[in-house]
């Protein structure tokens, strides 16, 4: 009969050898993030203009004037970098939904166009699946895996990925509205009173979203008509929506600090990512 010391010291094994592999996977996966950001950073130019003039909205669709009237303040520093916290749910089901709470560290920067998105989604109760979502130099990357170690997902330098990862920096342009000024190379066209289409590029890649407005300029939505989505190991063209809201004044920009981003499937509306921004710190250009 096995006796209780034993059963203990067994148990402080295992307990040791778990918590082990967990700061083996946190060590693991700050490292892999570390390296990524130091690609983003070394990509990383300095804007062509410092500040935002209003006169260069003048040939723009109404609705982009609103926005921008609304959202920045004349003679605004244009953003160069933004670190940006995120709390929220994801929503790891396929078929049917799965929401598990995440918490991620993201950093932006404006030109050339990147970000690094590094998330822990609670997965199981003691168990976190971590994600890095990237686009650095033009490269997209893709990686889930289970503690930091077991990879569920990876993906990187296709074009499908890199485009659509740009499409993910344009939208989220909303968190750094400077981005999306003409002067940094964003081409605007109207579409009607309370929407246009705007196109941004980076090296040989375009990319156009629909953007939609309030009445008072405030930015509601974004919608991609076709975003590569993975679905059984394959990448779908699908289209693809994010929707914000709450929007609040930071550095003197007026920035939505809720959202939720989805798929908008033939079986309907597939939302996968509500989040809500808990601390963002801006870097402007001199």
């Amino acid at each position: 009969m096995i006796s209780m010391k034993w059963v203990a010291v067994g148990l402080t094994l295992l307990l040791a050898a778990w918590a082990t592999v967990g700061l083996l996977g946190r060590w693991q996966w700050s490292r892999a993030a570390h390296e990524l950001e130091r690609g983003l950073e070394a990509a990383r130019r300095a804007p062509d203009v410092a500040r935002y003039d209003p006169r260069e909205l003048e040939d723009l669709p109404a609705p982009v004037q609103r926005y921008f009237r609304a959202a920045l303040t004349p003679g605004q520093p244009i953003v160069a970098a933004a670190t940006i916290e995120h709390t929220g749910q994801f929503n790891l089901g396929e078929a049917q939904d799965n929401w598990k709470p995440f918490t991620s560290h993201q950093r932006i920067v404006a030109t050339r166009p990147g970000f690094v998105w590094n998330a822990r989604i609670a997965f199981v109760p003691g168990l976190a699946m971590r994600v890095l979502d990237a686009s650095v130099a033009g490269a997209g990357r893709l990686h889930a895996a289970v503690a930091g170690l077991v990879t569920v997902a990876e993906a990187k330098d296709t074009p499908d990925l890199a485009e659509g990862e740009l499409m993910r920096f344009f939208a989220e342009a909303a968190w750094v509205p400077t981005a999306l000024l003409p002067s940094q190379g964003v081409h605007w066209e109207a579409v009607d009173e309370h929407s246009a289409r705007a196109t941004m590029s980076d090296g040989a890649l375009s990319v156009t979203l629909t953007f939609g407005f309030a009445a008072d300029g405030t930015l509601e939505s974004v919608q991609a008509l076709s975003r590569g989505r993975t679905v059984a190991g394959r990448t779908v063209p699908t289209p693809w929506e994010g929707r914000w809201s709450n929007p609040q004044t930071h550095s003197g920009m007026r920035v939505p600090m809720t959202g939720e981003v989805a798929w908008l499937t033939p079986e309907g509306r597939r939302a996968y990512w509500r989040g809500t921004i808990t601390s963002v710190s801006y870097e402007f250009a001199r």
